[in-house]
């Protein structure tokens, strides 16, 4: 008896190791290296179709942004000088299209809109772009896709990393009071 009461609790002392836990599954799905050289070579290659569409376009006078769009003036407004500033609240127009001129979105899908400058979501070029504008202004933009919708799109008519070429026009600018006083 006092054999067996030795071999049972020999096992039980043996089995009492506790749950062993469990290893996490290691899944590489490449480098952050990989992921920054394919962005470098993407925008390259978008910026090199914006140079292209700048050297086929010999009517307008192409400028570049401080946040990496290229643009030009249809219409200029040579008498104001203020800007939108953040808080400000802006109604604009605009068509977004693709570099081979097929309109995606045209002013009569998006109407007239209204926008709070910074504090709205708008694609980040859209969103820089409006502050460089004046009222009554119209402008064209060529953003590569990093600035557009990038990797994921709009979920709509717009797919992955899509340049786009957006036509704006800036209505009115409703100062905010803070604004004023700056």
């Amino acid at each position: 008896m006092r054999q067996l009461l030795f071999i049972l609790m020999a096992i039980a002392f043996v089995g009492c190791g506790g749950p062993e836990p469990r290893r996490p599954v290691q899944i590489k799905t490449g480098s952050i290296n990989a992921s920054i050289e394919r962005s470098k070579k993407l925008l390259a290659l978008e910026e090199g179709a914006i140079q292209e569409i700048i050297k086929r376009d010999s009517i307008h006078d192409y400028s570049h942004s401080s946040t990496g769009a290229w643009y030009y003036y249809t219409q200029k407004n040579e008498t104001d000088t203020y800007t939108p500033q953040p808080d400000d609240l802006v109604t604009m127009t605009y068509t977004v299209m693709g570099f081979n001129n097929d309109t995606i979105y045209s002013m009569d899908d998006i109407g007239i809109f209204k926008y709070k400058v910074d504090k709205q979501e708008l694609f980040p070029g859209l969103r820089n772009s409006i502050k460089i504008l004046k009222e009554k202004e119209t402008a064209t933009f060529l953003f590569p896709s990093s600035l557009a919708y990038g990797y994921h799109g709009d979920n709509n008519k717009i797919g992955v990393n899509v340049p786009l070429k957006v036509t704006v026009t800036l209505l009115q600018i409703e100062k905010q009071q803070n604004s004023i006083q700056n």
